[in-house]
Order: C-alpha cells, then sequence, then structure tokens
C-alpha cells in the first residue's frame, strides 16, 4: 500500500475541543488537481471539525469511515490504536521518539502492524528548528483567554475593566476578531484609562520562544510599555510616591507594563563570584539557586508562564513562595500557565483545567484550587490544548507548511527516495525502527522510565570500571544519543540509564546520566575521550571531586560523523540594530560553512570562511534574543553604543562591523571603526557626515560600505551593471528612469488606500510631503513639498501589466546623474517611488483636509470636553458638531462635504475613494482621542498604525524597475533595457519575512561577505556603485533565490 498515492485523513478522537485539521479543504484541492502524486483523499467523517465534510466533498475528497485503500493516513494528535492499520504509513505528533512509557503501546502497534511513522515534530529544517509546530496559537489562545479572566477576577475584587467584554478564543470567529476585541479593550484603557489602585499593571512573561512570542502578540495590542527586569522596583518606588503624595486617589492608568524574563533573571549561581553562563546552567542547574520569588514576583500583577521546565532546574514558583507573595499582599493577580507543566515549575499547577472552564482559584489558607474566581487568593489558567481555539489559522498555519510534504510522503515507496528532512522524521518503516531511532529498545531495556526520576546507579552491566557521564544538549531531536550509545557498545563497553529528562520541544535540552562501564580502565578512559570529542569542548570536563564527566553535546554533521583534526577559519561580524532586517541577515552569514549556503556562495570568487559567527547587538537585551533564537553561531548581547568604551570593545573584536541603526547613529560607529581598523557596512545613504570621514577611513585602510540595501542598494547596483554594459559597448544613455516601492502584495491590499505599514506611518506621510526634482526631456522640473502627492502619475510596467501603478517623483533625482556618471549624457533622469493607483489622490486630498496638519489647533486644547473621531473629523471639514448631534456621517456625506469645500482637485471617484478611506480608518467613531495626541497629524498617524497593520498571513512586496534607453554611435539602432526585481514576503517554518527585510538584510549580509573575502579592494567610504562590489553582489542575491530580470528591446 506504501506510495499509491490515496491519502487519508483521520478524525480526531482523543479530545472534543480537538478541531484542527491537518490538510484543509483548499490544500486537498491543490494536491488533487496539481501533478504532486496524490490521485485520491479520502476523509474519516467529523461533525467537530473547524471544515466541514462537505467543503472536502466538493473539492474532490471522499468521505469514508473506512481508510483500508489508503497508503499514507495522517492526523494531528495520536490516534486510537485500533485505528492503526497493517502495512500502511501515518503522519502525526506520536511524542514516541523519547521512549516515554505511556507511548510505547502506540509504537508497539505500529511496529506490530508492520507500519510507517512519520512524527511531525520531527521534521526540521537547516537550523534543527521545527517546521510545524503551533506554539505561537498556543500563547495567543493563552493570552486571549487569560485577559478575559483577569477581567472577571477583578470584578470579584471590586475594580470594573475593559477586561471583562474579553470572551474566551474560541468564541470568536477567528484570530483577527479575536485581536479586535483585544484592540477595542486597548482603546478603551488608552481613554478611559484603569483604577490607579491596581496599577501598575505588570505582565511579567517567561522566556522569548514561540508561546511567549505569541502572547505577547496579543499583549502589544495593548496601550504598553516594556520594561527592563531590572527597572521593575523604580516603576513600584514611582507608583508608591504617587500614592504617598496623594496624587492617585482618583488618577486613571492609562496603559500596562510588560516584562520579559529568561533563565538568567530567575536563577543566579550559588558562587557570588560567578556569572550566571547559560549553558553551564542547562548542565549543571545544581549549581544555580532560583531568585525569581524574591526579584521578580513581587512585582507581577500576572505571570505569563512560557518557559519550558524540566524537574532537574529550580522551580519558577513553590507553593510555599506563592502562599509568601499572597499573604504579604504583594499585586500579584493571577497567573497565565501557558505550558501548562503539571506539578512543574509551578508547583500548585497540580491538574489541568479545560477550555470550557479555564480558570481555578488558588487559596493559600486552605491550599486548594477552587472553580471559582472569586474569594481569597489568586486565579490561575493551565489549559492544555490551547491552540485549537483557533482552529481555523492553526489549521492553515500547519497545512501551508504541512502540503509542501504531502506529494512525495504519499507517493514514495522507500525512505531513500525521500528528501533528508522526511528521512529524518520516519521514526518506523515498514515495521523496523530506522537507525536513526535505534536507541529506543536500548533505552526501555535500560529499566528507566524517562521521566524526571532519579534511580541509583547499577555498576553498568557489572563492569569492573564504572564512571558516571551526564550529558546535556540536543540528544534526540538531534539524534545524538544514537552516537553516544554507539560509542560506548563499539568500545566493548556497557551503559545504564541512571537519569533521562527530555526536552519537550526543539529549543530546550535534554539531559541523561550514564552509569559507563568498562573491564579494562584504558577502555573505560577511551570512551570517555569519545564522548568529548563528540560534545563542545570545555576547560572543566572532569569533575574529579565526583568522578562525573559533564559533556554539553553539540552539533554534529548531517551524516553523523564527526570530523577530526578539521581546522576552521572563523570569522566574526558584529550587527548592531535588532530591528525586521536583523534576522534575515544573521541567519544569511551564520549559514556560511552549510551545504545550504554553496548554491550562491559559489557564485563567486570568496576567500572563504569556514564558519562566521554573528554578534547581535541591541539596546535592548531582549530585543537581540528574539533575534538570534534558534540561529547556530548567533549571539546576543545588550549594548548602548554611547557607551564607547564598551563599543570599542565589541568592534575590535570582530572582522566586519553591519550597522541597521538610523542614520544618525552610523557616524559614531563608523568613527570606531576607524579606531580599531574594521570594516564598516550600512544600508543607509551617504550622509555629510560620513562623507566627512572618508579620507581617515582610506588612511587606516578600512571600507566603509554604505547604501547597502534595497533603495538604496540593490537598486544602485542594477543600475551600474546597465549603464556600465552600455558604455563598454560605445553607447550613451539617453534616458534612465527609475521606480521602487515596497507594497502590500496584491492579494493584501485590501483597502481603499491599498497600502498597508509594517512599521511607524509616521516616516513614510513625512517622506510624502518632500520636494522633488528631476529631469524629463532636458528640463528640470521641480515639484513642490505640499504638491507631491499631486503629482502622482500612472504607471504600467511591461512585464507586470496587471499591475496598477502609478509613481510619486522621490527626492533629487538629478544627484545619480553624477553618482551614475550620466549627468552629461542623459536627458531624463528620473527616480519615483511605486503605489497603488489611487493612493496619490487620496493623500492629496487627506493633506488638503487637515489630516497632516502637525499645528496643534484650539480644538486640541479645549479641555471642558474631550475630543472624539467624529468631532475631529466634522471640525476639519467646517461643520457644526451640535447641528450634525442626530445625522449619520458616512462615505457618501464625507464625499459630499469634500465635493462641497473644493478640496479634491480629481474627478469624484477620488472625493469618494478618500471618503471610504476615512470611514475604514475610524473618523466617525464617536471615540475619545488618547491625550497623547496633540495634532491632526498624530491622530492620522495612529489610526493608520491600527488600521492599516499586516494581518498574520499577510505578506508584503518589493518592487524595483529601471528602464534605460541607449543610443549608439555610426547609426546603430537604439536600445530600451529593462531590469525588474520583484520579491514577496516569505514564510519559512514558523517565521515569515518581509519582503523589505529581506531586499535590505541580505545586501547588507552579502556587503559583510565581501568585506571578510577581501573581494573588495577600495578602501574610504564607498556605495556599491563599483563593479567589484555589484559584480558578485548581483550574483550572489541571484543565487540567493532573488528574482532579477533583465530584458532588452
Amino acid at each position: 500500500m506504501l506510495g499509491n498515492g490515496v491519502v487519508g485523513i483521520l478524525s480526531e478522537s482523543t479530545n472534543k475541543w480537538e478541531r484542527r485539521v491537518p490538510l484543509t479543504p483548499a490544500h486537498c484541492a491543490r494536491l488533487l488537481h496539481g501533478k504532486t502524486g496524490v490521485s485520491r483523499i479520502i476523509v474519516q467523517p467529523s461533525a467537530k471539525r473547524i471544515h466541514h465534510d462537505a467543503l472536502y466533498e466538493d473539492v474532490g475528497c471522499e468521505l469514508s469511515e473506512d481508510l483500508c485503500e489508503c497508503g499514507f493516513i495522517l492526523g494531528v494528535k495520536q490516534p486510537k490504536l485500533e485505528m492503526i492499520l497493517p502495512d500502511r504509513a501515518y503522519a502525526f505528533f506520536s511524542h514516541t521518539h523519547k521512549a516515554q512509557t505511556e507511548n510505547m503501546p502506540l509504537l508497539d502497534k505500529v511496529l506490530g502492524e508492520r507500519a510507517t511513522l512519520f512524527d511531525y515534530e520531527l521534521i526540521t529544517g537547516e537550523n534543527s528548528k521545527r517546521l510545524l509546530a503551533f506554539g505561537k496559537f498556543a500563547g495567543r489562545a493563552g493570552m486571549i483567554d487569560f485577559l478575559g479572566g483577569l477581567g472577571q477576577r477583578f470584578l470579584s475584587l471590586g475594580y470594573s475593566t475593559p477586561f471583562v467584554s474579553l470572551g474566551t478564543s474560541y468564541m470568536y470567529s477567528s484570530l483577527a476578531a479575536a485581536k479586535a476585541a483585544v484592540i477595542s479593550v486597548g482603546e478603551e484603557i488608552a481613554t478611559m484609562g484603569l483604577p490607579s489602585t491596581i496599577c501598575p499593571l505588570v505582565f511579567v512573561f517567561t522566556g522569548t520562544g514561540n508561546v511567549s512570542q505569541g502572547a505577547r502578540e496579543i499583549f502589544k495590542l495593548l496601550p504598553h510599555t516594556f520594561v527592563e527586569p531590572s527597572k521593575l522596583p523604580d516603576l513600584f518606588e514611582a507608583a508608591r510616591g504617587d500614592t504617598q503624595a496623594g496624587k492617585s486617589s482618583k488618577k486613571r492608568v492609562f496603559q500596562v507594563y510588560g516584562c520579559v524574563v529568561t533563565s538568567q533573571d530567575i536563577v543566579v549561581h550559588k558562587d557570588p563570584a560567578k556569572v550566571f553562563d547559560k549553558v553551564d546552567y542547562y548542565a549543571h542547574p545544581e549549581n544555580y539557586i532560583p531568585v525569581f520569588h524574591e526579584k521578580i514576583a513581587p512585582f507581577a500583577s500576572v505571570i505569563v508562564n512560557c518557559m519550558y521546565w524540566e524537574t532537574r532546574f529550580p522551580r519558577l514558583l513553590t507553593t510555599t513562595q506563592l502562599q509568601d507573595l499572597i499573604n504579604q499582599g504583594r499585586p500579584l493577580v493571577g497567573i497565565c500557565d501557558i505550558t501548562c507543566d503539571v506539578g512543574g515549575s509551578i508547583e500548585f499547577v497540580q491538574k489541568t483545567t479545560t477550555i470550557d472552564s479555564p480558570f481555578v482559584r488558588y487559596d493559600p489558607d486552605d491550599n486548594l484550587c477552587h472553580h471559582d474566581v472569586d474569594g481569597n487568593g489568586v486565579i490561575c489558567s493551565a489549559v492544555d490544548i490551547l491552540p485549537t481555539e483557533f482552529a481555523r489559522e492553526a489549521s492553515q498555519h500547519f497545512s501551508d507548511i504541512l502540503s509542501e510534504f504531502i506529494g512525495s510522503l504519499a507517493s514514495s515507496t522507500s525512505l531513500e527516495t525521500l528528501p533528508a528532512h522526511l528521512k529524518r522524521a520516519c521514526i518506523v518503516h515498514a515495521g523496523a525502527l530506522t537507525s536513526l531511532f535505534e536507541y529506543i529498545p536500548r533505552m526501555r531495556k535500560s529499566d528507566i522510565e524517562v521521566s524526571p526520576q532519579t534511580l541509583q546507579p547499577l555498576q553498568a552491566a557489572k563492569m569492573k570500571y564504572t564512571k558516571m557521564i551526564s550529558l546535556s544538549g540536543h540528544l534526540f531531536d538531534k539524534f545524538l544519543i544514537n552516537e553516544a550509545l554507539d560509542i560506548i557498545e563499539a568500545a566493548g563497553g556497557s551503559f545504564h540509564l541512571v537519569k533521562c529528562q527530555v526536552g519537550q520541544n526543539t529549543d530546550t535540552m535534554s539531559y541523561s546520566e550514564l552509569e559507563i562501564g568498562a573491564d579494562d580502565e584504558a577502555v573505560l578512559d577511551k570512551i570517555t575521550d569519545s564522548l568529548t570529542l563528540l560534545a563542545n569542548p570545555r576547560e572543566d570536563l572532569v569533575d574529579c571531586e565526583n568522578n562525573i564527566v559533564s559533556l554539553t553535546v553539540g552539533k554534529v554533521e548531517e551524516n553523523g560523523a564527526v570530523k577530526e583534526n578539521e581546522t576552521r577559519s572563523e570569522a566574526f561580524v558584529l550587527i548592531l540594530g535588532a530591528g525586521r532586517v536583523c534576522r534575515p541577515a544573521a541567519e544569511f552569514l551564520t549559514s556560511v560553512g552549510r551545504d545550504s549556503s554553496k548554491k550562491w556562495l559559489n557564485s563567486y570568487d570568496m576567500k572563504e570562511k569556514t564558519c562566521v559567527h554573528v554578534i547581535v547587538a541591541s539596546l535592548f537585551l531582549k530585543d537581540a534574543e528574539e533575534i538570534t533564537e534558534g540561529i547556530t553561531n548567533a549571539t546576543p548581547v545588550q549594548l548602548d553604543i554611547m557607551n564607547k568604551e564598551k563599543l570599542g570593545n565589541y568592534i575590535s573584536q570582530v572582522d566586519v562591523v553591519i550597522s541597521l541603526l538610523p542614520p544618525g547613529c552610523h557616524s559614531i560607529i563608523a568613527s570606531s571603526c576607524i579606531q580599531f581598523k574594521k570594516h564598516l557596512v550600512t544600508a543607509s545613504y551617504v550622509d555629510d557626515s560620513m562623507s566627512k570621514l572618508n579620507q581617515s577611513a582610506k588612511s587606516c585602510g578600512i571600507t566603509i560600505l554604505c547604501e547597502m540595501g534595497l533603495d538604496p542598494g540593490i537598486d544602485h547596483m542594477m543600475a551600474m551593471k546597465m549603464i556600465n554594459d552600455a558604455h563598454e559597448r560605445g553607447g550613451k544613455i539617453k534616458s534612465f528612469t527609475s521606480y521602487c516601492g515596497g507594497l502590500p502584495s496584491p492579494d493584501a491590499a485590501n483597502n481603499t488606500l491599498a497600502y498597508k505599514f509594517s512599521w511607524s506611518p509616521a516616516g513614510a506621510i513625512r517622506a510624502g510631503r518632500n520636494p522633488a526634482v528631476y529631469r524629463r526631456n532636458g528640463q528640470v522640473v521641480h515639484v513642490d513639498g505640499d504638491k507631491l502627492y499631486d503629482s502622482a502619475s500612472r504607471i504600467r510596467i511591461q512585464d507586470f501589466p496587471a499591475f496598477a501603478l502609478e509613481c510619486l517623483p522621490n527626492r533629487d533625482s538629478l544627484v545619480f546623474g553624477d553618482l551614475y556618471g550620466i549627468k552629461n549624457e542623459a536627458s531624463t533622469i528620473f527616480r519615483g517611488t511605486l503605489r497603488y493607483e489611487g493612493f496619490g489622490g487620496i493623500m492629496a486630498t487627506l493633506a488638503r483636509i487637515g489630516f497632516f496638519n502637525t499645528e496643534a489647533t484650539p480644538i486640541f486644547k479645549n479641555e471642558t470636553r474631550r475630543l472624539t473621531y467624529r468631532s475631529l473629523l466634522v471640525a476639519m471639514l467646517d461643520c457644526n458638531t451640535q447641528e450634525l448631534a442626530d445625522s449619520v456621517i458616512d462615505e457618501r456625506w464625507v464625499a459630499d462635504r469634500i465635493d462641497t469645500l473644493s478640496l479634491c482637485k480629481d474627478k469624484e471617484e477620488t472625493a469618494l475613494r478618500t471618503a471610504k478611506t476615512i470611514i475604514f480608518l475610524g473618523f466617525n467613531d464617536e471615540v475619545e482621542i488618547p491625550v497623547s495626541c496633540q495634532c491632526a497629524f498624530d491622530v492620522t498617524c495612529l489610526r493608520m498604525e491600527e488600521r492599516l497593520q499586516y494581518s498574520g498571513t499577510e505578506k508584503d512586496m518589493v518592487l524595483l524597475h529601471h528602464e534605460v534607453e541607449v543610443d549608439f554611435p555610426n547609426g546603430q539602432p537604439s536600445e530600451h533595457h529593462r531590469a525588474t526585481l520583484l520579491e514577496f514576503g516569505r514564510t519559512e517554518g514558523v517565521r515569515s519575512y518581509t519582503a523589505m527585510a529581506l531586499t535590505v538584510g541580505i545586501p547588507a549580509a552579502i556587503g559583510a561577505l565581501l568585506l571578510l573575502g577581501e573581494n573588495v579592494k577600495a578602501k574610504g567610504v564607498l556605495r556599491p556603485i563599483h563593479e567589484e562590489i555589484y559584480e558578485p553582489a548581483l550574483h550572489v542575491l541571484e543565487a540567493y533565490g532573488f528574482r532579477l530580470v533583465e530584458k532588452f528591446d
């Protein structure tokens, strides 16, 4: 039956709330109607799936309880044992590869039925990160659920808060609807505030992984400020000062506070002279003592527990510590235990709660949990199936990724024909354990349950010499336990598993203690040495006092062999700034030396570094940690560049620096690079401060490579390649036009403005008010800043006729005539910013109405009555608020007022589209404007930031297009050259990357790579307009996967 192309989808039977599906109907349709290797899909009927059975039938699936005809069967969670059929292949979350006793009956059933088993948890990418996971959805659902419960708890304590209006996540029709409800709560907090007596309301998030990111994604929809753990006492001291001064009795607080803590914030080393070391902590947690209950918990209103925990680590909060916090009158109201570790890091959590009854109240007086939110103590939620509350979005996310693998899995009869990442995910094939999982029976024979329990050593197989070995690291998810056991047995030794704690996801390490034995002491020493080679080298490998060797197991080559006597040439790159652009750059650089980099690394001649280590520095350590999470060879550090001594210390230790900070910071960084003779790369324009450093950089022999992004960056490189190619053939540039824009992808351009923001709108709006100058057919054209939007002109790009676009002149185009060496030959030099058609007319009309005014008009200074969005709109449209008290302000009314006031220079259609935009932005809402908004510009930016955001699945798009007309001498025909870059945002595994981040971050990383490889000979302050830069850079960009297309007419 294997490989027959017939796919079965199981009905989920483990939990009544499990509504997720492994494949959505839409993905089934694509699999059935494309050349995928899938011939049929048979779906077991289920009335509780998020997607109804009829939807599967509509796309060509068959409904049947009987899956006997299916060669490949998949589900989400473990099926009942009787659902395992002989000689079939299965895929689901089996939880068998860690040899937990409770899951062994399922494994035995698969083996007994000669079946094949793939586990989603084991499908990983190059960086060993899981591709199929639901962590963010757990965080989102858990946070929304808890906020609603928090409102109920405050109500029982006598406080009315906006949180009480929130429902449980599953009650909303979609994640977007749930987020909208949270945004509404946030708006009420921002306008009406929270009672000062429950403030500061502090949410403490543990960990920085996917669960924490999902929870914080929801939290950030509220008006908030994040504070460092060390600043919590100051925050409460300030609040106490207000109380003592009598300022806060009637005062309202208009925001909440967040604080993210990691291992270094919750424990300290027993030796006061030693600082926290993450590697040491994972290997020897017994050397650390908990301090969370003393340094963090006393200031927390809510603890959102997102950090995986094992019994060998200190608890986050013991029951005694929690009782002390409550009895001391600390502000703790509740605990949102998203990790849901029963008897785990939150000790009093002894059983899970359910989706339909998510809360218990822990009362310290009777040390019991009660199923209500009224009374003494704190509330707690501990639901263990949170992602299914957003079953539709979670299924879509899961199916997006899984569907890419289904064709291979359904049509393959042999493991050897599968890609490596799928082959590694196969635990059992045709009734036999695959080689990577041969450790499972060994562990079962060791007479130990794989649990937090510790057993006594048994004198390994009665050998003469024994020694205790502790192994910590990614033992199971990277299959290093196989190698460790092979080493022991191949040398003639034996082992007994004394203690084993398995990490529950690929972000956490596992820990094992083995008693190894041998009849010859030399053999025992050889085993120890071999295991040491397998591990990351440490100076303190041997603990002579306890005769325990401590090994932290690291990453090995894919084929499992450790390469001895291999010398590695390692380079170090410091990246300053931890925004969206940083992650692609860091991943690109740290991939050097891996197989994935060969396709682009070989595209140019470089003095190769086998390995690049990246240090990501940010003012806030948490930001750097989020960027580097899961990236091998990346280290996060906290750094304030204004601390010149500390900045110099980091720069002096690396080979190249990349600054992704704002342009005003670059000269400080460049000066330090000059001092320590280190190369620098930026993606920003060369300003006067950087130009002045040119000679100093040349004198010390370094390169400061600027404008290495998209625009500027790739635009320079594509332009110079076209221009120099034309010049080399004797041509002269008659016309040079360049268009570039960051836009929503067409399916995401779903509002009247056809535009969205992934950052603050203020910068984009201000850019639209800058004057511009260009040359058209020999005539210089000046455009005033206040007329820029009106100057938008319709444009169609020949190779993409479906894009209805317009362009706005982009600042001073004439300087590029000098820069590109075409000033005296090109009669047309024009650079424009691309937008979807209609954008300019709407923005121009908004500007004339007054939405972009930065002056604080009298209406903002009226202290007798708070200003609402509706009253501001009425005032800007020159109407009397009282006369319109009962009137409906809709699109037609707004459009008529625009026409009446002659505010739209274009046709009526633009007035109506502008009116639709105003209503879409919510300016007809009878909601008070936050006091932080001091002018119309502030209000507009706030509304645009709220209403013009990308949703979780939407992608952006970058379009860069050059057109060059070339004249040739001696009567040769003229040529029309076109070069285009079209790039869309990407989703890789659980991470999404914007097109803008990719097209800025990757060029900057390539610039660093060129400097590391000594490919750039020129020194001083440079742009990528030199052939030694743009030629290899363009090759690498194409090899990396950017679509750069050149055409000639």
